[in-house]
């Protein structure tokens, strides 16, 4: 019997804590104000050994607890426009997510329990193409209605939020 991606999530998760001791965490911690700090570096802060990161660390990675990436200004990669599209739903709220997620445009949904069933984040080239991005967004089988909420400059933007 094959399992959904949400039960395969879910299994991940429920063993996921046993990878957060305190000595993971402070990995998290140490891998979030530099993702590219070496391994042996974070061994000194935390008290291990190069070899016990670099496993730790890829097995978190493995479990989903965390992604090791390279964020990026979309605006300095030549995409003028990102915007939050606000999205209401009828019908099966994590079905519709799963296809908008597809979209090779978003690079961010949630679930919320607010106005909104669903917020939506895009990166766009231009104005066109951020209207070109809202039409396939509300083509969705499932969508009924979009707000966007197009940004003009970003503030502040920040991973470093710790672990609890």
């Amino acid at each position: 019997m094959t399992r959904s991606a949400a039960e395969r999530r879910l299994v991940v998760h429920e063993g996921a804590h046993a990878l957060l001791d305190e000595a993971g965490k402070k990995i998290i911690e140490q891998l979030q104000q530099d993702g590219r700090r070496p391994y042996a570096t974070i061994g000194r802060a935390v008290g291990l050994s190069e070899a016990a990161v670099r496993q730790r660390v890829q097995r978190m990675i493995d479990a989903g607890i965390m992604q090791i990436v390279a964020v990026t200004d979309p605006m300095q990669l030549g995409f003028a426009r990102q915007a939050m599209v606000g999205v209401r739903v009828s019908g099966d709220l994590e079905e519709t997510a799963d296809k908008l997620a597809e979209l090779a445009e978003v690079d961010y949904v949630v679930i919320t329990a607010g106005s909104f069933d669903l917020l939506v984040e895009v990166v766009a080239r231009n104005d066109d193409h951020l209207l070109e991005i809202i039409k396939r967004i509300r083509a969705v089988d499932g969508v009924v209605t979009t707000e966007a909420f197009t940004y003009l400059k970003l503030r502040k933007q920040t991973y470093t939020w710790g672990t609890a």
